[in-house]
């Protein structure tokens, strides 16, 4: 049963190096760090630091929840495999979780909330959500396009726009509440993965990445 899963969670695809470990509503232990660079030699000490602070071992994991994006190319494979590789000497299920997903239950909010992304090169990462549950797919859109969709979806109630692009939508809703942040809330996520159906999990690229191989070729990211 979820509520008494014992679940690590794992986010490295924002800027931020992030774990957390619960078991049903139980908060075992979490922690977080802002990093735009380091995941890769960050994030192991990280996983065994809130595991001991837990008082578990690794063999007491029910399942293993990761990030999938959209977020950093590099970010993002750096806990992907981790996470992969972790449960597979495990034996444990590994579960993929969006990361706009992740943000939106961040917020701890019923209503409308929007978990928005900064994407660079005049676009964000856009998906929407009422009470928990998502009125649209995760997208890259424009800064316009996004605006138009959140006036769009909104119904007069409650609205919180949460992620590291949530100022960017400042004043489309009048009463919004605007919470910045690097990177989703572990425990947020360890919650969701322990909700989550057992299914591989496989990063999300809403868009090309901006790296090319000589000759203009796209590097193939997927594992």
């Amino acid at each position: 049963m979820p509520d008494r899963l014992t679940v690590l969670a794992l986010d490295t695809a924002q800027n931020a190096c992030s774990v957390a470990v619960v078991r049903g509503s139980l908060v075992l232990a979490a922690a977080s760090e802002p990093m735009v660079r380091g995941h890769q030699e960050r994030l192991a000490l990280m996983v065994q630091e809130v595991l001991a602070k837990a008082g578990l071992a690794f063999a007491e994991l029910d399942r293993i929840g990761v990030t999938v994006g959209p977020g950093s190319f590099t970010g993002l494979r750096v806990g992907m495999a981790f996470a992969k590789g972790l449960a597979l000497v495990l034996a444990k299920p590994c579960i993929g979780i969006g990361c706009l997903p992740a943000l939106a239950a961040s917020a701890q909010d019923a209503g409308l909330v929007a978990a928005i992304i900064d994407a660079r090169r005049d676009q964000v990462y856009l998906q929407i959500f009422a009470d928990g549950e998502a009125l649209m797919a995760p997208d890259a859109v424009s800064l316009g396009v996004a605006a138009a969709r959140l006036a769009e979806l909104w119904n007069g109630g409650p609205v919180t726009i949460i992620g590291p692009g949530a100022a960017l939508l400042d004043g489309v809703i009048k009463g919004a509440r605007i919470l910045v942040c690097e990177a989703a809330d572990p425990v947020a996520l360890a919650r969701l993965a322990s909700r989550a159906e057992i299914s591989p999990p496989r990063p999300l690229y809403l868009r090309a990445p901006d790296a090319k191989l000589p000759g203009g070729l796209v590097p193939d990211f997927a594992f």
